[in-house]
């Protein structure tokens, strides 16, 4: 078997407290009261979901929109779970109208990566946006909801009535803490549009100055999604465009309309002066000759005509407003809608200024890192529970240029092989477990776990073949032998305490039984030394 140089990375002696002040004085001066991280559990679970299956949360809330009129009110989902309220009010038209998705008291989400998928296939299911659209409108609102967390003047601002009936000052928005989300969470989607389809979602609202100043604090400040989210801006631009250059050709021809009724209106006009002109001879005619029945019955059908033309003038006058106002209010379209194509133009030619300054920014800290002499290391998170993450920082400095998202490493220790950095990691409780994982020697994420549960307490021992720790089986805890593919390949013959020394010697393996004994272990076989 091939052999392979392990190196033990222990955290507390790779960075100084020095270094860890300088990154913490680097975070504060580069980031703002606003600036948003959001916290996720980025350990193993017991249970695992496929990207299918957690999209499917998302779509199964679409009827509170599909089964109902885009304009009526309606909710859908599991209180306890995932709920949708959608709060519209057409009959106002000031403020705007929104869907609330709530996370109920038994929400299991604990990723924003989980929570966008919830949300983009929600928007695909009761919008019709594109996949890619919807990706891109589910970042920007729940960075969005998380700027403007519990901030109810904010909301109250933007938001009609109907809205603001269902928000809670603790709930409204979005924690950056995964931890508070749970019964804690009302995520605020503006719609600008009850028609559906692009533009119902009101990108001005979710992309504001606030939250692409939070998003420029991240690592990659967000490039992708700000520039996926200027692609939207502009056809939301030409779809209004065209909107206004229809709507003013139908003013146009609603104008011409007005013209035509309102010609046909004085024709109209002109026959009822000429049949009052006739009624009035016919009356006097008959008035002079009471005895003459043929001039009064004249008298009366010309009286008669008189009236009948009186109404088709009137008609005739309604047919003219209406086409007046149709006009009107046309031409009060084509304004709205250009009002909306110069906006979103601005909007996305402002944004690709702001995109290519950061672009450059970033290209020059690339440049940077690569003359940097770095190193890894581990930052301890959690001094109560031992919990750290790793990091890769400057020798020279101290300071940290990358942190991994994992930051639920426990004892304090990783193993570097050729496939990656081996560690125990994880939570118990709900959904988290403890497992044994692959960090990828770049971007530090997990790429692989272990099927067996470890035991929160386990050291990690190794040689240059396997790693040890202690594992669950059928509810009971054994040393377990793993491959550096995470592949177990042996356990042993006896229970141990889940808390046991690892001790590895030319003898054997040392542990500490369930019983409290001390005991070798054959390295071949990992049976007890009689």
């Amino acid at each position: 078997m091939k052999k392979i140089m392990l190196t033990l990375i222990i955290v507390m002696c790779a960075v100084t407290a020095y270094a860890l002040e300088v990154d913490k004085t680097e975070l504060e001066s580069a980031g703002t009261a606003d600036s948003i991280v959001f916290i996720n559990y980025t350990g193993p679970h017991a249970v695992i979901n496929t990207a299918d299956q957690i999209k499917s949360i998302g779509s199964s809330l679409s009827p509170a929109v599909t089964q109902n009129n885009l304009g009526i009110p309606g909710s859908f989902g599991n209180r306890e779970l995932y709920y949708v309220i959608h709060a519209v009010d057409p009959s106002v038209k000031e403020k705007l109208d929104a869907d609330i998705l709530i996370l109920g008291p038994n929400a299991g989400v604990d990723h924003i990566r989980n929570l966008r998928r919830i949300l983009s296939s929600y928007l695909s299911a009761a919008y019709g946006y594109t996949e890619k659209d919807a990706e891109t409108l589910s970042v920007f609102i729940t960075v969005y909801n998380a700027v403007y967390r519990s901030k109810m003047d904010v909301f109250t601002s933007k938001y009609k009535t109907v809205v603001m009936q269902h928000l809670e000052s603790s709930k409204a928005g979005l924690s950056v803490n995964y931890e508070e989300w749970p019964g804690k969470t009302q995520i605020v989607i503006p719609l600008s549009d009850l028609e559906g389809g692009l533009g119902t979602i009101d990108t001005s609202i979710i992309s504001d100055k606030q939250v692409v100043s939070s998003m420029q604090e991240t690592e990659t400040k967000e490039i992708d999604a700000r520039k996926d989210m200027v692609d939207i801006k502009e056809r939301e631009a030409e779809a209004a465009q065209k909107s206004a250059a229809d709507a003013q050709k139908a003013a146009a021809d609603a104008q011409k309309k007005a013209a035509e009724e309102e010609a046909k209106r004085k024709a109209e006009e002109e026959k009822l002066k000429k049949a009052e002109a006739d009624a009035l001879a016919a009356q006097k005619k008959a008035d002079a000759n009471p005895g003459d029945e043929q001039a009064q019955k004249e008298a009366e059908d010309k009286q008669k005509e008189a009236e009948a033309q009186k109404e088709t003038v009137e008609k005739q006058e309604d047919k003219v407003a209406e086409a007046k106002e149709e006009a009107e209010a046309l031409k009060t379209t084509a304004k709205e809608e250009q009002v909306i194509a110069d906006k979103k133009t601005s909007e996305a030619q402002t944004d690709r200024i702001s995109i290519a300054k950061d672009q450059q920014e970033l290209l020059a800290n690339a440049d940077l890192l690569a003359v940097m002499d770095t190193t890894y290391g581990l930052k301890l998170i959690d001094q109560t529970n031992l919990l750290s993450a790793m990091v890769l920082f400057d020798v020279e400095t101290g300071k940290v240029v990358k942190e991994s998202p994992v930051n639920v490493i426990r004892n304090r220790q990783v193993v570097q092989t050729d496939k990656g950095f081996i560690a125990i990691a994880g939570k118990t409780g709900g959904n988290a477990a403890v497992k044994l994982v692959i960090l990828d020697s770049r971007s530090m994420e997990i790429i692989k776990e272990s099927s067996e549960i470890i035991s929160e307490k386990s050291m990690l021992a190794y040689n240059t073949e396997f790693v040890f720790a202690v594992m669950e089986s059928a509810g009971k805890w054994y040393l377990g032998r793993y491959t550096f593919d995470l592949a177990l390949s042996l356990k042993s013959d006896i229970t141990v305490d889940p808390a046991s020394p690892i001790v590895i010697s030319e003898k054997g393996i040392s542990v500490t039984s369930s019983d409290g004994l001390v005991t070798l272990l054959a390295s071949d076989t990992l049976k007890a030394v009689k």
